[in-house]
C-alpha cells in the first residue's frame, strides 16, 4: 500500500452483496487513507441497542430501511470517511440518490461462489434464514446485482486477493476515478 496515499476529497461508499468484503475492505482502505471508517450497519445496532436480526424480527424490514436511510444521512454529514452500508441499503432509490449527491459508491462485485463461501456458515444474516440458502443467495444476488451496477465505480471481488489487496485495488480505481483522492502515490 502506498506510504503517500492522498487525500481523501468525500466519503467512499462501498455497496454490494452481504459477504463481498465491505466491512473488512472498507476498514483497511480507512486506514490506508488516514481516514474514519463508519458501518452504517453497526451505527442501526449501536442506536437500537439491539441486533439487525432482532430489528427485522421484531419491526420488520421496512422498519429498518427508514432507520438505515436516516443513518446513511447522518453518516455522510462528517468529513469524508468510508462508509461501508448493509447490502440492501443502495437498493433505495433514496439511498442512491444521498450517496450520489455526497459520496463516490463503489460496489464490491463478487460471485456467487465466493459470497457463499463467506456466509453459509454465518448466522447472523436474517435474509439468508430460509430453507435453502444457496438458492436464497442467488436470487438475493440476481435481483440487486442490476442494482449495484449503478454505482459510479465497480471493483472485483477475487477470492484470492487477501483484504489488503482488495483495499489496494478499490485505492486504485478512487485515483484512476479522478476526483475521490488528491495526491499520494
Amino acid at each position: 500500500m502506498p506510504a503517500n496515499a492522498g487525500v481523501l476529497t468525500q466519503p467512499v461508499v462501498l455497496v454490494g452483496m452481504m459477504g463481498s468484503g465491505k466491512t473488512a475492505v472498507g476498514g483497511a482502505l480507512a486506514r490506508m487513507l488516514g481516514v474514519d471508517f463508519l458501518d452504517s450497519d453497526d451505527a442501526i445496532v449501536t442506536a437500537a441497542n439491539m441486533s439487525i436480526a432482532e430489528i427485522f424480527e421484531r419491526d420488520g424490514e421496512p422498519f429498518f430501511r427508514k432507520r438505515e436511510t436516516e443513518v446513511l444521512a447522518r453518516l455522510l454529514d462528517g468529513k469524508p470517511a468510508v462508509l461501508s452500508t448493509g447490502g440492501g441499503a443502495f437498493l433505495s432509490p433514496e439511498n442512491r440518490e444521498l450517496i450520489a449527491d455526497r459520496a463516490v459508491s463503489v460496489w464490491l462485485k463478487a460471485d456467487l461462489d465466493l459470497l457463499w463461501s463467506r456466509v453459509r456458515h454465518k448466522t447472523t444474516r436474517p435474509l439468508l434464514r430460509t430453507d435453502n440458502p444457496y438458492e436464497t443467495l442467488k436470487e438475493i444476488a440476481g435481483e440487486r446485482n442490476p442494482i449495484y451496477a449503478k454505482a459510479e465505480l465497480a471493483v472485483e471481488a477475487h477470492a484470492d486477493y487477501s483484504i489488503e489487496q482488495m483495499a489496494q485495488s478499490v485505492y486504485e480505481t478512487l485515483k484512476s476515478a479522478g476526483h475521490v483522492v488528491e495526491g499520494g502515490q
